[in-house]
């Protein structure tokens, strides 16, 4: 069986994102498929890889568009479930005048709460080059020990593990349950990708994105990226040697629509380019520091139309942003 690139476990749903008011001054919302992990899986088929998506939605016309949606732009769904017990998670995402999101869920639970381990397609997970994995599978049984199991088998087959700490506070008991659910997969994890407000919240306030990446590193991390928004993202990397790389990369200013999935459209980017080469975890400052501009161009583009899923560029589409707005 051929190895996937990526395989992305975890929440999969439809994003209801405000589309402007009727004639009667009632709120409209298009639906877009969405969900941290589905969009990251989404992105690297978009741009050429091999990915695939584990997850599961209810027996309902949102769960069957959601798997249309993954499978329209190549991301295998094979190892996807349905379940009648729940319907399809929903949120309802509302935006600022600068494009930031506020969201209100439909999720307790939702169906993506009820993948157990015997749902895993373990043939799947045990050809991933990555699994991509979020915090917010965490939240609830038996999703959270699917989703342990899921990083056991792929680390014991030699894979590599991403992971995305992603804090939503209505969808955990406080922060004072989120925080150490939030932190239990970082040991597990070669790739770390978490923003500057997580980054807080998992660290404290008073921790800078230089300290808060070593933090992430000593835990066994080989690659951390903090994304700083508008700013662009810090990284800091273990290289073969052992030595430590650090930098922060800028990006172009562009109109923004929509942030949702700006972050996941990054992640995926940055996973998709470290897979073009045999070993992903290998490489010097001069290629991180490209496969990363990379990524900022996906996540860029990204961010100029809604939706999360509906909104991911195709390779030429990054190629061409790095190279007229980055070069």
């Amino acid at each position: 069986m051929e190895k996937y690139d990526v395989v992305a476990l975890g929440e999969i749903l439809i994003d209801f994102t405000f589309a402007g008011k009727n004639a009667g001054g009632k709120n409209v919302y298009e639906e877009n498929p969405g969900g941290a992990p589905a969009n990251c899986a989404g992105a690297v088929a978009k741009l050429g890889g091999r990915s695939a998506f584990i997850g599961m939605t209810g027996f309902d016309s949102f769960g069957d568009d959601v798997r249309k949606a993954l499978s329209e732009i190549g991301v295998e769904t094979k190892g996807m479930r349905s379940t009648g017990k729940q319907h399809t998670t929903l949120a309802f995402v509302s935006l600022d005048e600068g494009g930031e999101r506020h969201f209100s869920f439909c999720r307790n639970p939702g169906a993506d709460t009820q993948l157990s381990p015997d749902d895993l397609d373990r043939e799947m997970l045990s050809h991933a080059r990555i699994l991509h994995v979020g915090s917010l599978s965490l939240t609830d049984e038996p999703a959270k020990s699917a989703t342990l199991e899921a990083v056991s088998l792929v680390k014991k087959a030699g894979g590599i593990i991403s992971y995305d700490p992603n804090y939503r506070a209505s969808l955990w008991h406080g922060r004072s349950d989120a925080v150490p659910l939030m932190k239990s997969l970082v040991p597990f994890a070669d790739i770390v990708k978490v923003s500057d407000e997580e980054l807080s919240l998992l660290y404290g306030n008073e921790i800078g994105v230089d300290d808060g990446a070593e933090a992430i590193l000593s835990e066994g991390a080989r690659l951390v990226l903090v994304t700083l928004g508008a700013k662009g993202v810090h990284y800091a990397a273990r290289t073969d040697g052992g030595a430590v790389i650090s930098g922060t990369l800028g990006v172009p200013s562009v109109t923004v629509v929509d942030t949702t999935g700006a972050g996941d459209s990054f992640t995926g980017g940055l996973l998709f380019r470290l897979t073009r080469r045999e070993q992903p975890l290998s490489f010097t400052k001069d290629e991180l520091e490209s496969d990363l501009a990379f990524a900022n161009a996906v996540a860029s583009i990204c961010v100029t139309r809604r939706g999360a899923l509906p909104a991911l560029p195709t390779f030429g589409e990054a190629e061409s942003f790095v190279r007229v707005r980055m070069g």
